[in-house]
């Protein structure tokens, strides 16, 4: 099995993205990063690669999706509340995110996203405990 995943997304500017993923609480792993890519700390293990557009392309022969016209990624991460759902999305759209569709209250689970300032769908999803659920 992986033990570690890294999403790689075109971003347009790094010092805008970085600020954004900041106002958030994420961090940056420095030794991963420079001024054409920046590694994303979302979690133990997982890893977003912000690479800016024309170093992205040497990646690919593929034509690079405008993320706020096409969806070529939902990325998805579990919280551990509805409150930490609820607090990342509210800091995302005061750092210039936006929403792209209301809250959903599934009964067993509760998400929302937001689109970065790439136009990237975010989404954090809190589950309930189904051993709890049903007593």
């Amino acid at each position: 099995m992986h033990k570690q995943i890294f999403v790689n997304l075109p971003i347009e500017s790094m010092a805008r993205s970085q600020a954004f993923f900041r106002a958030l609480g994420y961090d940056f792993n420095l030794e991963f990063s420079n001024d054409q890519g920046a590694c994303l700390v979302v979690g133990e293990n997982l890893f977003v690669m912000l690479l800016i557009k024309d170093f992205y392309a040497t990646f690919t022969r593929k034509t690079i999706a405008d993320a706020r016209s096409t969806s070529e990624v939902l990325l998805c991460f579990s919280c551990d509340s509805r409150e930490e759902v609820d607090a990342l999305t509210h800091k995302a759209v005061a750092a210039g995110g936006t929403t792209p569709r209301p809250a959903q209250d599934l009964g067993f689970m509760y998400s929302q996203s937001f689109d970065d300032l790439d136009g990237h769908t975010w989404e954090f999803v809190h589950m309930v405990d189904s051993s709890k659920a049903l007593g």
